[in-house]
């Protein structure tokens, strides 16, 4: 067999370099992922369930529309964003899971701008700057995807998964007074 036949017929085996593994990200910033995605998985099943089962001080903001939307789309983006920063990449199942994690993401982030105090839609606090973060984000992952560049895709979702889900996410949970904090250490 000619080194031209082998070469076509069998890339993978032929190949000096070994076959891609599907994980692009580093060891230690898969560790920092996993971390952050249980971390914040955990925290918030805890909160979810303390405060629906009434074991957790009544917060008022349960009944606001854009809150319960923002929280029922935020809760599955946590561990299906780890997920797919941590999975294999490529296949059916990654891209369709990608695509629902930026509709979830995108839905939090519009949910957010009517997140208000006193009822007033669309109130502007400082962390709504992670609004349109959110949304430019998931427009270029989505974007250099679509054009097949992965390396500007891979910035964008860790970006997206690290600064505008993790940064907000740490703040409701910190933050005194605020839903997530009320119900997992009130």
């Amino acid at each position: 067999m000619t080194e031209l036949v082998r070469r076509f017929a069998f890339p993978l085996a032929t190949s000096d370099r070994p076959a891609p593994s599907g994980h692009d990200f580093p060891p230690r910033l898969r560790a920092l992922v996993a971390l952050v995605a249980a971390g914040m998985s955990v925290a918030a099943l805890v909160a979810i369930v303390r405060g629906l089962s009434g074991t957790a001080p009544y917060h008022s903001n349960i009944r606001e529309l854009a809150i319960l939307i923002h929280v029922a789309t935020v809760l599955p983006a946590i561990p299906l964003g780890g997920w797919l920063i941590l999975a294999r990449k490529g296949g059916a199942l990654h891209k369709a899971m990608g695509r629902i994690w930026v509709g979830l993401m995108v839905t939090t982030a519009l949910a957010a701008m009517f997140i208000g105090q006193g009822g007033e839609a669309l109130h502007v606090s400082p962390i709504q700057i992670f609004v349109p973060l959110t949304l430019i984000a998931a427009w270029k992952l989505v974007a250099a995807a679509r054009r097949g560049d992965m390396k500007t895709h891979r910035k964008e979702v860790l970006m997206l998964f690290l600064g505008a889900l993790t940064i907000p996410g740490l703040v409701a949970f910190l933050m005194p007074g605020r839903m997530m904090h009320v119900w997992l250490f009130g």
